[in-house]
């Protein structure tokens, strides 16, 4: 069975356009399951209460209440979800942004506007060959 078919990734972006070209290629990708929220608190009662494990988290950097920065430290720090795969996602290609989420444990990021390609690609160095 290929590992994309075993997979649960969330996707969390404020902007639903965004949120579903992420569902869009993932789908193309053949992952298995695929949760959405729409800013970094939402996210974060899913990775909390949610029965079955989420593997990957793709998380919006700039968002309102609760941006993708929070998110990730909050992630890193609770014990059950710390191991959980993190791929940021943002509009430009801040250095500083980067660096910043690189200190607090991201494993890798994608900058918008994305292709199918492009995210198989950053999913698979993070996971390895999804098929």
């Amino acid at each position: 069975m290929p590992l994309a078919s075993s997979l649960t990734v969330l996707v969390v972006d404020d902007q639903q356009t965004i949120r579903s070209l992420a569902r869009v290629g993932l789908e193309a990708l053949g992952i298995g399951e695929i949760v959405e929220a729409e800013d970094g608190e939402e996210a974060l009662k899913l990775l909390l209460t949610r029965k079955t494990p989420i593997h990957l988290v793709i998380s919006d950097y700039n968002m309102p209440k609760f941006n993708g920065l929070s998110l990730l430290r909050a992630v890193r720090a609770h014990g059950p979800i710390s191991k959980t795969a993190f791929i940021m996602l943002t509009g430009r290609a801040d250095k500083q942004m980067v660096m910043t989420a690189v200190e607090h444990g991201v494993n890798n990021y994608l900058i918008k506007p994305f292709t199918t390609e492009s995210l198989k690609e950053k999913i698979e160095a993070v996971l390895g060959t999804l098929t």
